[in-house]
């Protein structure tokens, strides 16, 4: 399963935005994001690309659906390979 992991963009540089996972800031490819995007916006990652910009008025119900998806997968494998992934723990993508 694939998972896109919601994030706020902090900066960009070029094709690489900064993007602060619930505090944890990483470099994110812009190289195939469905809109242009601008730092604030809101995009959902997938192994270290931006997929898509969540319009503003999903951002609550995209993040609470978040929430509600890490509750719920309290025992299963993902949540550990998203809190990795939410803590840094795997290769940032190259520049």
């Amino acid at each position: 399963m694939c998972l896109g992991v919601p994030g706020r963009i902090t900066a960009i540089d070029d094709l690489v935005a900064e993007v602060d996972f619930w505090g944890v800031r990483r470099a994110v490819r812009l190289d195939v994001v469905d809109a242009p995007v601008a730092v604030g916006d809101w995009v959902l990652n997938h192994v270290g690309f931006a997929i898509r910009r969540i319009p503003p008025e999903e951002v609550p119900a995209t993040l609470e659906l978040f929430d509600r998806i890490l509750a719920a997968a309290e025992d299963d494998p993902m949540r550990a390979e998203v809190e990795a992934e939410l803590a840094g723990d795997d290769e940032e993508p190259a520049p």
